[in-house]
């Protein structure tokens, strides 16, 4: 068969899907993210021997056994890293990063916010279930203060990371929020990721049945979803509610909500812009406890910012491109730099 042949075959999620057992509790949510993982693959007219996961250590790590693509389950935190370097060696390749809230927050913070300054071509998962799973139930950086663990058997005191506010600080050029039982969003925001030129960060609210099981339900069950969450859209305003009837405009600096059945209407709220920095950030920090009356707001989702800017691994082989075509270019004038004494007897 010619590579044209090959090349023109239709891929479907089937061709995507491994003949390894399945290996994660009965009713995770990773279940539900690699179906939509591999939903979204064969529509995104890439070669399938171009994709690429590249995961760290956790449940979620998992994930490139299951995925009939290149791949490789490495080392606690440094996914990021060793994605990094591929990206920079092969730049035609789709390359998905799988990564855990304990993994690429904690031991694996520091190269998180560097590749998403850096802007590397490549899309960052991030399963957010605010717990370590595959070691049994500790607190990890996004579990809430009081939360009581193994690690932290009179609740934790630690103050928890915000991932979106985190990525966007690192000067991310795509920064999103999806969950793991909204299967058309999720595949929404898949599809935007993969689509976005430069490093994207997607994080996924994802359910872990067995050590932190329903930390995301009011924002999943039909009853309480409608209240609970508003979904981004560029250029729509920003309404919520069973009814739609409530809203959020700006009173200055401050997002407040609103109820749409009194004296305001639709024309005075905050439409959304993707490309607006500042309302980005504003957005990411709507993050208080939703069980809290006092101050409250629904969880935003969908994208956050999304901007243009160069990506690492093009900057990186333009430089090269640059040296070599340079008459003086010297690989040992440029080994010994500028800073070179010569000693004269």
């Amino acid at each position: 068969m010619t590579e044209i042949a090959i090349a023109s075959q239709k891929l479907t999620a089937k061709d995507f899907a491994t003949d390894q057992e399945v290996r994660w509790c009965p009713g995770c949510g990773d279940y539900s993210i690699l179906a939509q993982v591999q939903r979204v693959f064969p529509t995104l007219g890439i070669p399938k021997e171009n994709f690429v996961i590249i995961s760290g250590i956790g449940c979620s790590s998992r994930f490139p056994y299951y995925m009939n693509t290149y791949g490789m389950h490495s080392i606690h935190g440094r996914a990021t890293a060793i994605a990094s370097g591929l990206k920079a060696t092969r730049p035609e390749l789709s390359i998905w990063i799988v990564t855990g809230d304990g993994d690429s927050l904690s031991i694996g913070g520091n190269h998180t916010i560097h590749l998403l300054r850096r802007n590397f071509d490549v899309n960052i998962l991030l399963f957010n279930n605010e717990i370590y799973g595959l070691t049994k139930g500790q607190y990890s950086p996004t579990s809430e203060q009081k939360k009581v663990t193994k690690s932290s058997p009179l609740g934790s005191i630690d103050h928890p990371f915000n991932p979106a506010a985190l990525a966007l600080g690192a000067d991310a050029t795509f920064v999103a929020r999806t969950m793991d039982r909204d299967p058309k969003h999720l595949q929404e925001m898949l599809l935007r990721s993969a689509r976005h030129k430069g490093a994207s960060f997607l994080e996924i609210y994802q359910n872990c049945n067995i050590f932190n099981d329903g930390t995301f339900e009011i924002f999943t069950d039909k009853k309480s979803k409608p209240e609970e969450t508003i979904f981004l859209e560029q250029g729509q305003p920003l309404v919520f509610g069973t009814d739609k009837n409530k809203g959020i405009r700006m009173d200055g600096l401050q997002p407040q909500v609103v109820d749409l059945t009194q004296d305001v209407s639709v024309n005075d709220l905050w439409i959304h812009d993707e490309k607006d920095f500042y309302k980005g950030q504003i957005l990411t920090r709507i993050f208080e406890d939703a069980k809290n009356p006092e101050h409250h707001f629904p969880r935003p989702f969908g994208v956050f910012y999304e901007t243009e800017r160069p990506c690492y691994e093009d900057i990186m082989a333009n430089q090269i491109d640059e040296a070599k075509a340079k008459a003086t270019a010297d690989l040992d004038r440029l080994l010994r730099g500028k800073e070179v004494w010569v000693i004269k007897e």
